[in-house]
């Protein structure tokens, strides 16, 4: 297992401090605010804890406050149902005395039922696509001084964009994305673990597809880009350290509000889980 993928299991191992409160820190990496997938993977984390015999289906979460990286947040489950096939439960972050994020999990038992879903789109395979040489070549001199920092140092989730041409220019393009994830790491067999980690990722890329019409990225320092509300819907099981293809598309920007939304599918075209989010995109007027 990789140190990246080691200390995001850290992470995502909070602290239980009573029934129904637990305590997350966070990487001392820089960041001037929290990373979205860091505290929905925690919220998860901190719900999974609380649920047993039932994995999740489902969560629906709103970025309240930006989450300060210095200090602890304390996650506060309430338990909302406990009913024959379904459980619910609310998780609130909190930082200084203040929310900073909540978000809604549904559990359900594991039941047969109908079956259909929506076809992979046909893209290269992750080993047909430039190598992370090329990549930190090409696009890392691009980027803001603390995405590149990210970007340089061994980290806990692998991207390999199908299109990442669209980082070279500002030529406007259609609003689809197509970007190759996976732990850098193996993951222990605990689906939950899985899940948690996915839901970590699930915020990495997808507020980006936004700007794709514009011929703009979140990368850029005139941009202030922030995630609103996020929601994640698992399908069907998956391993987190196996590669998926998150498949993103964006409907519609307004308002300095962009809203995208991911398919994620396994490698053999199985698809595990869906995404949608809402997301800032304000341009910063003083930057120059």
């Amino acid at each position: 297992m990789s140190r990246a993928v080691d200390d995001l299991l850290a992470v995502l191992d909070l602290e239980q401090l009573e029934v129904n409160l637990f305590r997350g820190r966070s990487p001392q990496v820089g960041w001037q605010r929290v990373f979205g997938g860091q505290v929905i993977g925690q919220a998860l984390v901190a719900a999974c804890r609380t649920v047993e015999g039932r994995q999740p289906h489902s969560l629906h979460a709103y970025f309240l406050l930006g989450g300060d990286p210095s200090v602890p947040i304390i996650y506060e489950v309430d338990r909302i149902r406990d009913g024959r096939s379904f459980t619910t439960r609310r998780v609130v972050a909190i930082q200084h005395g203040r929310a900073i994020f909540s978000m809604s999990a549904s559990f359900h038992v594991v039941e047969e039922g109908f079956a259909h879903q929506a076809r992979m789109p046909d893209v290269p395979p992750p080993e047909a696509l430039p190598g992370e040489h090329e990549i930190r070549s090409n696009v890392l001199p691009l980027m803001p001084d603390p995405v590149r920092a990210y970007f340089e140092r061994e980290r806990p989730i692998e991207l390999k964009p199908v299109e990442y041409e669209r980082y070279l220019s500002r030529e406007p393009r259609e609003p689809t994305f197509n970007v190759w994830i996976r732990a850098t790491g193996r993951l222990p067999d605990d689906p939950a673990i899985h899940q948690c980690v996915l839901a970590y990722a699930s915020d990495m890329t997808l507020l980006d597809a936004s700007l794709i019409p514009h011929g703009r990225t979140v990368f850029e320092r005139s941009i202030q880009p922030a995630s609103l509300d996020h929601a994640l819907w698992f399908h069907r099981p998956f391993r987190a350290d196996e590669w998926l293809l998150y498949s993103q598309d964006s409907p519609s920007a307004y308002g300095a509000r962009g809203f995208s939304r991911g398919l994620i599918f396994a490698q053999d075209g199985t698809l595990v889980a869906s995404v949608a989010q809402e997301g800032l995109i304000r341009e910063r007027r003083d930057v120059t």
